[in-house]
C-alpha cells in the first residue's frame, strides 16, 4: 500500500527502528532480517535525507530530526491502526517476545523471584533481559526506547510516566557483636559517632538516608561507599561500622541468622519508594500493557501486608 507515493510499510519500519535505535532489535521485532531493516533504513535516510541513526560508540543515536519525528510516527502508527481496525495482538501463552528492563540491584533482588515466577505461570515463552541501571538513566532521552520499563526509586527524577510497586522502610544494620549495640539498639548519639557504610549514586543525587541525616543535623563519618545498597551488608560483618538501608533488603541477610543484624532505627520511619517508569506511547502496545499488569500483580505481592 502507497499513499503519496510512500509504501506504508515503511511508515511501521520507521517506528520501530527509531523506537529500537538498533537495526538488529528492530528486525526481531518485526521478525525481518538485518539485511532487510538495513535497506528499509537506507529507503528512510533518502526519503528523510536525514541519517536518523548515527553511530556513538556501540550503540546508535537518534538525529535530532528523528527524535522530533519519533512521537510523530507513532501516533500516525496508532491512528491507522484504529481507521483500519487492525490491532496488535498478543497472547501471553503463546508470545516468546523479549522484554528489555532496566532494574536497580535492590529491586532485583527484592522482585526477581516473584516477577520470574509469574512470568513462567503466564507467559512460559516470554523471556525477561534484565539489565542494571546506566549511569545515564536519569538524563537519557533514549533509555525509555531502549528498555520497555525501568524499575528503581520514585522521586530520583527518571524520565517517563511512573507507577509505583512497594514501599520500604529503612533499618540500621551492624555486626552482631558490635559493641554499641545495647539490647539490640543504636542511639542518635552512637549513629553520629560511629564510622558508616553508605549506598552511593552518583553525584548529585540524595537518598532518604541522606535527607534524614541532614534533617537530624547529624554530618556521618563516611568511611565506606558501595555503588547501589545490594553490597552494605558484605562490608559490615567483623566490623565497627553501621548502615542503613531498606528493610526487605536486610532481611535477605538475617533471615537465616549469621554475623548481622537488623536494628530499629532511632530516627523514625524513613520510606523508600519503587516503581517503574515507560514512555507513554508504551500504553497502546497490548504486550505493554499486559507487562505493566504483571509488574502491577508484583507490586500487589509486595505491599506491607505481604511483606
Amino acid at each position: 500500500m502507497t499513499l503519496g507515493g510512500t509504501d506504508l510499510n515503511l511508515l511501521l519500519s520507521l517506528k520501530v527502528l527509531l523506537e529500537e535505535g538498533n537495526v538488529t532489535r528492530a528486525g526481531q521485532r518485526l521478525a525481518l532480517g538485518q539485511p532487510a531493516m538495513s535497506t528499509a533504513l537506507a529507503r528512510l535516510r533518502r526519503k528523510f535525507n536525514d541519517e536518523l541513526l548515527t553511530r556513538s560508540g556501540r550503540e546508535y543515536e537518534l538525529t535530532p530530526f528523528a527524535a522530533d519525528l519519533l512521537p510523530e510516527v507513532q501516533r500516525a502508527v496508532r491512528l491507522m491502526g484504529r481507521a483500519l481496525r487492525v490491532e496488535d495482538e498478543f497472547d501471553p501463552a503463546t508470545s516468546e517476545r523479549t522484554f528489555r528492563l532496566a532494574m536497580s540491584d535492590y529491586a532485583i533482588a527484592v522482585m526477581h523471584e516473584s516477577l520470574l515466577t509469574l512470568v513462567s505461570e503466564l507467559a512460559p515463552g516470554v523471556r525477561l533481559s534484565v539489565e542494571p541501571l546506566g549511569p545515564d538513566a536519569r538524563t537519557s532521552e533514549r533509555v525509555l526506547l531502549n528498555y520497555d520499563t525501568l524499575i528503581a526509586p520514585l522521586g530520583f527524577g527518571f524520565p517517563g510516566e511512573s507507577r509505583p510497586l512497594w514501599r520500604d522502610r529503612m533499618v540500621c544494620m551492624a555486626d552482631a557483636s558490635h559493641p554499641r549495640l545495647r539490647d539490640g539498639k543504636l542511639t542518635l548519639t552512637d549513629l553520629a559517632e560511629l564510622p558508616h557504610a553508605v549506598a552511593a549514586f552518583g553525584p548529585g543525587i540524595l537518598t532518604p538516608v541522606d535527607r534524614v541525616f541532614g534533617e537530624l543535623g547529624i554530618d556521618r563519618r563516611i568511611e565506606v561507599a558501595v555503588a547501589g545498597w545490594l553490597p552494605l551488608p558484605f562490608v559490615l560483618e567483623g566490623t565497627d561500622l553501621v548502615a542503613v538501608l531498606p528493610e526487605r533488603q536486610a532481611r535477605l541477610h538475617t533471615r537465616q541468622g549469621g554475623p548481622l543484624v537488623q536494628v530499629e532505627p532511632p530516627f523514625g520511619q524513613v520510606i523508600l519508594a519503587e516503581g517503574y517508569w515507560f514512555n507513554h506511547d508504551r500504553l497502546a502496545d497490548p504486550a505493554h500493557q499486559w507487562l505493566f499488569a504483571t509488574l502491577d500483580a508484583v507490586g500487589a505481592t509486595l505491599s506491607p501486608d505481604n511483606p
